[in-house]
């Protein structure tokens, strides 16, 4: 007699994020060495506060010409088993996948987004706990913007990147990710 299962629904997942789909540099969007690249990094927060070792980010951004398309080829592949061996170090593909440590942080490396309006950088987050992804923005500048403009000033706060400092020769920019609670980032639906 044959087994019959039932359909199951979404569970929670991970920590298994960190065993296969993370790829070497997946935190390298910008080329090494690129003279305008800037790097996004911070902390992912559960609803009390703690930070979430074990999540996984990936990120999506226009290139600074405003395209979209990334560079072809730009990932390269085992020959062997199909895998990723990691980014050419020349190409510019706009995406990023990045785990955060045992401190709950990450780091992302790119170039600054080209898209018109607000430079952003689109964000899903993976973490245990969690039965679906969710996705949110990380804006480099304050400014008129409609997802922006519909928002309360405290719940508007936690899309935007706090920026460098003027002597800040690193170009980093500061976003934490708060998953509930006080505090938390606001989330995007996709219809």
């Amino acid at each position: 007699m044959a087994e019959h299962l039932l359909p199951t629904p979404s569970h929670t997942v991970g920590p298994f994020y960190g065993h296969a789909l993370p790829f070497p540099d997946g935190d390298r969007v910008a080329p090494p060495g690129h003279p305008d690249a800037i790097s996004l990094h911070g902390y992912v927060y559960d609803g009390a506060g703690a930070p979430v070792p074990d999540a996984l980010l990936d990120f999506w951004q226009a290139a600074p010409d405003g395209s979209l398309t990334g560079a072809p080829g730009s990932m390269r592949r085992d020959p062997s088993t199909g895998g990723f061996l990691g980014r050419d170090g020349v190409g510019f593909t706009g995406y990023g996948r990045v785990p955060t440590d045992a401190d709950g942080h990450y780091a992302l490396h790119t170039l600054p987004p080209g898209n018109p309006g607000l430079p952003y950088i689109s964000v899903c987050v993976f973490a245990r706990g969690l039965t679906h992804h969710l996705f949110t923005r990380a804006y480099l500048a304050d400014g008129p913007d409609p997802l922006l403009d519909s928002l309360p000033a405290e719940r508007r706060a936690t899309l935007i990147a706090a920026g460098p400092a003027a002597q800040d020769a690193s170009r980093a920019y500061r976003f934490d990710i708060r998953l509930q609670g006080e505090g938390e980032t606001v989330f995007l639906e996709f219809r």
